[in-house]
C-alpha cells in the first residue's frame, strides 16, 4: 500500500519572528511537505521561509485569514496530500504535537482533528489567554454544540488537520476570505456527517502571537452567530453544497 501523504500548511502574515521555531518544533519525518502562504507581509517572512527550504506561495494582495487558508488547503490537494495539518506560523500553538493530530486519521478513526485549548479555565487562563475572550470561546462552543449536535471542547482553534476525503467534499472556495472561515468549513464538515475528534494542546499567548483585536473579535463573533442561525433555518447543506 502507498504510504499517506501529509502535508503541513502555514497560512502565514508577518510571522517573520515566529516561523522558524515553529517549523523547527514539528518533529522529523511527521510530515512530507511544509507549505507556506503568504499573505502579503510586510516583514521578512516569505525570506525565511524560502531559507528554511520550504515552498512558499505569495499574495501580491492580503486575501484574509480565510483566502489564504483556501490557497494552502488547494495546494495542498494539488500536491497529492492525504491529510493536510494547518499549523499557524506564530507559534501559539505547538508543532511538536503535530503527530498528535495526524494519528486518528490514519487510522480512519476521524475525518478532522481539532487542537483543543480548553481542558481547563485556569489551564486557559494561566496560558495567557485574556478573560474575555475565554468566556467568549465558551459561549460560542456552547451555542455551536447546541446548534450543530456536537460535543467538542472548542471550535476555534487553528491547529487543524483534515483528511483528503473531507476536503474534497466541502465547497470552502464559497467560504467567507475572514476569521469566520474556520467555522464555516467545521459547519461545512459536519453538514456532511465527518467524524471530528480532538486532542489537548497548549495555550500560548505572547506578544509575537497573532491575535485578532476586540473590535474584529465582535464581527467574527457575530458572524458565527449568523451563520448558526443559517444552519438553523436553511439545514446544515447550506454549508455542504
Amino acid at each position: 500500500m502507498r504510504k499517506p501523504k501529509i502535508i503541513a500548511v502555514m497560512p502565514a502574515y508577518n510571522a517573520a519572528r515566529t516561523i522558524a521555531k515553529t517549523y523547527k518544533d514539528i518533529p522529523k519525518g511527521t510530515v512530507d511537505e511544509v507549505i507556506v502562504v503568504d499573505d502579503g507581509s510586510s516583514d521578512h517572512t516569505v525570506k525565511i521561509a524560502k531559507k528554511l527550504g520550504l515552498k512558499v506561495t505569495v499574495h501580491p494582495q492580503n486575501r484574509g485569514y480565510g483566502g489564504n487558508q483556501k490557497t494552502c488547503y488547494t495546494l495542498a490537494l494539488s500536491e497529492g496530500a492525504d491529510i493536510v495539518v494547518m499549523i499557524h506560523p506564530d507559534y501559539q500553538y505547538d508543532s511538536s504535537l503535530t503527530g498528535e493530530l495526524i494519528r486518528p486519521i490514519l487510522q480512519k478513526r476521524f475525518d478532522v482533528m481539532l487542537g483543543s485549548r480548553i481542558r481547563t479555565r485556569e489551564e486557559a487562563l494561566k496560558g495567557g489567554m485574556p478573560a474575555w475572550k475565554y468566556t467568549a470561546n465558551r459561549f460560542l462552543t456552547l451555542a455551536e454544540n447546541l446548534v450543530l449536535g456536537q460535543n467538542l471542547s472548542e471550535y476555534h482553534t487553528g491547529f487543524r488537520a483534515y483528511s483528503r476525503e473531507i476536503l474534497q467534499k466541502i465547497p470552502f472556495h464559497k467560504y467567507s476570505d475572514d476569521f469566520v472561515f474556520d467555522q464555516q468549513i467545521l459547519f461545512g464538515a459536519i453538514a456532511r456527517n465527518a467524524r471530528i475528534g480532538e486532542t489537548p494542546v497548549p495555550v500560548r499567548y505572547f506578544p509575537e502571537a497573532s491575535s485578532i483585536n476586540l473590535t474584529r473579535s465582535l464581527v467574527y463573533g457575530l458572524s458565527i452567530l449568523r451563520d448558526l442561525a443559517i444552519y438553523l433555518s436553511l439545514g446544515g447543506k447550506f454549508f455542504a453544497r
